[in-house]
């Protein structure tokens, strides 16, 4: 199981633009080169420097285009009036919104509802998924698809389906040999 510092951490690797209101030169980092910076030109850098340059007031955070409350309403009712999972705008959708509103819910027009609906967005993902995973045990089937989750979405359900998963297979197994028991002593 991947902890949440981990998912954060996988979140960060992904990229953001910046305003910065600094100067210098190309920064090489392990990932690739970024930059050059020059004040008030936007460049794009990954999510962890974008964070740190925003803690140290080193540039103004550009908010994703998927963050915008009248995008993020449509994708919690195109979500909510679907039977199946949709496509996310972000894999790290959770994650890069927490973030944004930790460091820089300045920089993040109005936070507090795209909080809310983001929340929305997530509440209704999860109660989807356990109704999924509800009726994948039901079913006895032995495997499943699930398309379009995020990885912190499985994390939320992986602890209970494999545990799930763990007893209906000594349930079978019990049954199986009870089964088998059965039979050899009907043949005798």
């Amino acid at each position: 199981m991947i902890s949440p510092d981990e998912m954060e951490f996988l979140a960060e690797g992904g990229t953001l633009n910046i305003i910065p209101n600094f100067q210098q030169d190309r920064l090489y980092l392990i990932g690739g080169d970024v930059g050059p910076f020059r004040p008030a030109l936007p460049i794009t850098v990954p999510v962890w420097l974008a964070v740190n340059l925003r803690q140290r007031s080193k540039c103004r955070i550009v908010p994703p285009d998927w963050m915008d409350v009248a995008r993020l309403q449509e994708k919690k009712e195109e979500e909510k009036n679907s039977a199946h999972f949709t496509p996310m705008p972000s894999d790290h959708y959770m994650e890069v919104t927490q973030l944004m509103i930790d460091v820089a819910p300045g920089d993040l027009p109005r936070a507090d509802e795209i909080r809310t609906i983001i929340k929305d967005i997530w509440d209704i993902r999860v109660a989807k998924l356990r109704s999924s995973v509800d009726a994948f045990l039901k079913s006895n089937s032995s495997y499943a698809k699930l398309d379009h989750l995020t990885l912190l979405e499985l994390n939320t359900v992986r602890p209970f389906l494999n545990h799930s998963l763990d007893q209906l297979y000594r349930v079978k197994k019990d049954t199986y040999r009870s089964l088998t028991q059965d039979n050899s002593r009907l043949a005798s």
